[in-house]
């Protein structure tokens, strides 16, 4: 896990002047043949070679005894490919690619997966918990869904919403979700214990925009959790051909028949538990998280064998999400 602490200290370091270069290339939306292929080719829009900007401020304090944090600022340079498109499935895998002491790190990000009118989502349910929630016929109908994904492929939380087209935007809102929190703040070990949060994807002509209005909020002391401060978090991606995508690629060629596999693993046990039970862990996201990454690396680097490092990822993620 040393590259992803790496590149977690990169992303703060990153200087404002890098994170201006960008490219000139509009996002292009293809003139779509009806209301779903819009949706589908905005989703796809957000696929490219990206400068991002993070922008993460606590505002409004509900409680006497809590002061808001300063604002957090970074960034870096993150590529987003296409896992899958199956016309109303579509997969997106965000990778870090950052440069540090002359040496190019990797790092496989977080994944955004879609899916339109979906009779389910997994959605977070509290501390370990994820859970198949039911989404209404009158909710879905002409929605879709957006379910995130740790580094690991472990779940984070999951929303849905309409892809709309007013004012001259081309955005996505999902309804209020519940979700983990992001590991700036659970390695602090905070007074709140989960985010109530609404997400927005919002296009623009050189890149897109995710905006996010989170309530932190805690259950620790059980039953209704209490809101303690409000949230806001932009982060913005740029095009840019500042940097080379090639170590980020390369990467990904060469595992992504292990996190292929891995994904499935995943999708086995949530069919099997009708959700997932996982334990957290503050600065990985998950307790499989180390050894996931660490596995994925290894495929990558020639050491271990594709079909061995499955074998071993099934076992962890089979023992991890088994009830006790």
């Amino acid at each position: 896990m040393r590259a992803i602490l790496i590149a977690a200290a990169l992303l703060t370091a990153t200087a404002p002047a890098a994170l201006a270069q960008q490219a000139a290339t509009p996002t292009a939306v293809a003139a779509p043949a009806n209301a779903f292929e819009r949706d589908r080719q905005s989703i796809l829009a957000q696929a490219g070679q990206y400068r991002v900007h993070f922008d993460m401020r606590e505002n409004v304090s509900f409680r006497a005894d809590y002061d808001p944090l300063e604002e957090k600022l970074s960034g870096g340079s993150e590529i987003v490919r296409v896992v899958y498109d199956k016309g109303d499935r579509i997969s997106l895998q965000h990778i870090l690619v950052m440069e540090h002491g002359g040496q190019t790190i990797v790092v496989k990000h977080w994944r955004q997966d879609w899916a339109y009118q979906p009779e389910t989502v997994l959605t977070y349910a509290g501390p370990n918990q994820w859970t198949l929630t039911p989404v209404p016929a009158d909710q879905r109908a002409g929605a879709w869904s957006q379910t995130m994904w740790q580094t690991d492929d472990s779940p984070r939380y999951g929303g849905v919403g309409h892809w709309t087209y007013d004012n001259g935007l081309s955005a996505w809102t999902s309804n209020p979700t519940w979700r983990p929190l992001a590991r700036r703040d659970a390695v602090r070990n905070p007074i709140y214990d989960r985010y109530l949060g609404t997400n927005r994807h919002i296009l623009k002509p050189d890149g897109w925009v995710h905006i996010q209005d989170n309530m932190k909020m805690s259950g620790k002391a059980g039953g209704e959790p209490i809101a303690i401060v409000q949230e806001d978090v932009i982060n913005t991606y740029d095009r840019s051909t500042s940097y080379s995508p090639r170590a980020g690629d390369d990467y990904w060629a060469k595992t992504q028949g292990f996190w292929a596999a891995v994904r499935d693993a995943w999708d086995a046990a949530v069919a099997a538990h009708n959700g997932i039970h996982l334990e957290e862990v503050g600065d990985t996201g998950s307790v499989t998280g180390t050894p996931l990454m660490d596995l994925a690396q290894s495929v990558a680097d020639g050491k271990t064998a594709e079909a061995a490092a499955i074998a071993q990822a099934r076992t962890l993620i089979e023992q991890a999400t088994t009830p006790r």
